[in-house]
């Protein structure tokens, strides 16, 4: 039943500073500095297409759920503030598959001192369905925007790429903390979080930046999961395919001003690498760079979600 998850949620979720008003009102209330702004992200998972019940922990999944919008969040370098989520819950074992959510989402909340602020419920004869929307505040540089990139930038990139389907998906770790160090300590003029692909999304903060991008393929850092999904599958795609298309990976693709990106690079301030990977151009579109500065186009591959 609906009061009895509600009745769990107002014993589980810990007080939260920002959060006046919680989970059992027609709507949350939070506590808001004059003059900050905010960022707001929503992402809707379901069964069958981003996760599979039948296979993984519902823990997971909820997991899952909070983190993808907080990989938003550190796209745009935002503090994460509260979330709210919103389930479609199947009929048989809602209630038992709802608090293995929350079980799942809680301590990466805490982790990042997010208060769950409150949300919706509903049951039905489909699939799991569930959407999280996030607040986020923005510190003194402002957003972290996708259409700063300028020519000449370098394309910085965090942790690697490909295979992701392997577990990274479901366990990996949104890089907030890492955005809001790299925007305090140095100029960073655009980014975007790898949720569809490396190469798609670098393509979309290319665009909205007004330019191009090359990519060094030599230099692209392939995840280990990308090597054994390339084994497994045996399909023909090299591990370098993976890393450039498989998505899921959420890490940071970064526009950086070469002499910033040269200093990042040496410092290496990250408990994961920073890796330069390609640098912005005047021609639009994506290109591929071999050792020997040959340049040719390069497809934009990744995830998207297809409907007439």
């Amino acid at each position: 039943m609906e009061s009895e998850l509600i009745a769990y949620l107002r014993k589980r979720l810990p007080p939260h500073p920002r959060l006046k008003l919680g989970p059992g009102d027609d709507a949350a209330v939070l506590r808001w500095a004059e003059g900050e702004d905010c960022v707001v992200t929503v992402d809707l998972l379901t069964d069958q297409v981003d996760f599979d019940l039948e296979k993984v922990d519902p823990r997971r999944v909820g997991r899952k759920a909070l983190a993808v919008n907080l990989s938003d969040l550190a796209a745009m370098a935002a503090v994460p503030v509260a979330g709210v989520v919103a389930v479609a819950l199947p009929r048989r074992g809602g209630m038992e598959l709802a608090v293995a959510l929350y079980e799942g989402m809680l301590p990466l909340a805490e982790k990042h001192d997010l208060a769950i602020a409150g949300g919706d419920t509903n049951s039905w004869h489909g699939p799991l369905a569930i959407s999280v929307t996030l607040i986020g505040r923005v510190t003194e540089r402002g957003p972290l925007r996708r259409s700063g990139a300028r020519i000449g930038d370098r394309v910085l990139v965090t942790g690697s790429f490909g295979g992701s389907i392997l577990g990274k998906h479901l366990d990996f770790d949104p890089r907030v903390e890492e955005a809001l160090l790299l925007a305090k300590r140095y100029r960073l003029h655009a980014g975007i979080d790898a949720s569809d692909g490396l190469s798609v999304d670098l393509a979309h903060l290319a665009e909205e930046s007004g330019c191009g991008a090359v990519i060094d393929v030599e230099a692209v850092p392939i995840a280990d999961d990308a090597r054994r999904l390339a084994k497994q599958r045996a399909d023909g795609r090299s591990p370098l395919d993976h890393a450039l298309a498989d998505g899921e990976d959420f890490e940071l693709i970064l526009a950086v001003a070469a002499d910033e990106a040269e200093r990042m690079l040496a410092e290496q301030p990250l408990s994961v690498p920073l890796t330069a990977i390609g640098r912005f151009v005047d021609e639009a579109g994506l290109w591929q760079e071999d050792a020997a500065g040959r340049r040719s186009p390069l497809a934009a591959r990744g995830f998207q979600h297809v409907f007439d």
